[in-house]
């Protein structure tokens, strides 16, 4: 359990270092309202996840101290989004289409309004 965690915070702090950098470079190079450094974050984190998984099903080239490294630490660390996209990719994949909505609705009028509660609790 103690090395467990571990590896998922070296891998969250490797992807948590990699986010902000996206970020800073994003900021510099965007200029627009677009928040483009959360944007690529999400859909990089999205492809790393799937590239992941995909070796894990496929190849079962990872090992479980790897899975905990890469999957749970640094892309949790780069962006939770990734994990997000993989609960909906499994949801779609095994046709449960009613939690499929319920979860994508839930999970994104729940966090705006819960973002907006939070602030203007604040406030």
């Amino acid at each position: 359990m103690i090395k467990a965690m571990l590896l998922a915070g070296c891998g969250g702090f490797v992807g948590t270092c990699g986010r902000y950098l996206v970020g800073k470079w994003c900021a510099g190079m965007w200029h627009g309202s677009f928040p483009m450094g959360t944007f690529l974050v999400n859909i990089i984190g999205c492809f790393i996840i799937g590239l992941f998984f995909g070796l894990l099903e496929k190849a079962h080239v990872m090992t479980p101290g790897e899975n905990v490294l890469l999957i749970t630490g640094f892309c949790g660390g780069f962006t939770t989004f990734s994990s997000f996209a993989d609960d909906m990719w499994v949801l779609g994949s095994k046709g449960d289409w009613t939690t499929f909505i319920l979860y994508l609705a839930l999970s994104v009028i729940l966090g705006v309004l819960l973002v907006w509660g939070g602030r203007a609790l604040i406030r």
